[in-house]
């Protein structure tokens, strides 16, 4: 950004500089600045924004004069809720629109929300390459199984005895298990539970996300 420019004349100015048709850079400063939703800040100067409007107004510069790829590097960082919220949807559309994006992120949840195909980067090499879909395909875990419920520690044993469960946690009335791939555990842990007289007040599922794709490959938590 240009400390001395608004948020107008800094798209205005990198618009212009790939374009000399002063009306169509016009309108396609106009169309940036609806694009990320900054019609009531483009007098303003750039000191008097918050960092989740000058992430805005940086992508709205970077994709004025419609570029057919755009590489964001983490452009959610630090940012609220709803700037990440309307930067995200404004990826999509740009995308929608014919854009090839190149998107890096630590946010696991973001990759899934919003890329085609992803790879997952581990210490500069690509650990794994997909959809979504084939990446969590190709590991050995199947869904995490959570269960509110008073359940005694001798179940608790049987259950971690029997070899069915990849892993399985048990605190504050909360039973958190993490199933093996292809194994029904679902079905079979609501047959269990029941044929132990175990209430249990909640009890849900989670497919294998993204996040247990790199724990897998790597050994660790994604950072």
């Amino acid at each position: 950004m240009f400390e001395e420019l608004t948020v107008y004349e800094n798209i205005e100015y990198f618009c212009s500089l790939y374009m000399k048709d002063r009306k169509k850079v016009k309108d396609l400063t106009e169309d940036a600045i609806s694009f990320v939703s900054l019609e009531d800040f483009k007098n303003f100067y750039p000191q008097k924004l918050s960092g989740g409007l000058l992430r805005r107004l940086n992508i709205a510069c970077g994709i004025a004069h419609r570029p057919k790829l755009i590489i964001l590097d983490e452009p959610t960082v630090a940012v609220d809720p709803q700037s990440r919220n309307k930067i995200l949807k404004g990826i999509q559309k740009l995308n929608e629109q014919g854009a090839t994006i190149i998107y890096t992120t630590h946010y696991i949840e973001e990759a899934e929300q919003i890329c085609n195909n992803i790879a997952i980067i581990d210490k500069g090499n690509v650990v794994a390459l997909g959809t979504k879909k084939t990446l969590t395909d190709s590991i050995n875990m199947g869904e995490t199984i959570v269960v509110e419920a008073q359940i005694n520690h001798a179940l608790i044993n049987e259950l971690k005895s029997s070899g069915k469960y990849r892993s399985i946690e048990y605190f504050d009335n909360v039973l958190k298990v993490k199933a093996k791939k292809e194994n029904n555990s679902f079905i079979g842990l609501i047959d269990f539970l029941q044929q132990n007289n175990v209430a249990f007040h909640k009890i849900y599922f989670d497919m294998p996300t993204l996040n247990d794709v790199f724990l897998e490959i790597t050994g660790k938590e994604l950072r």
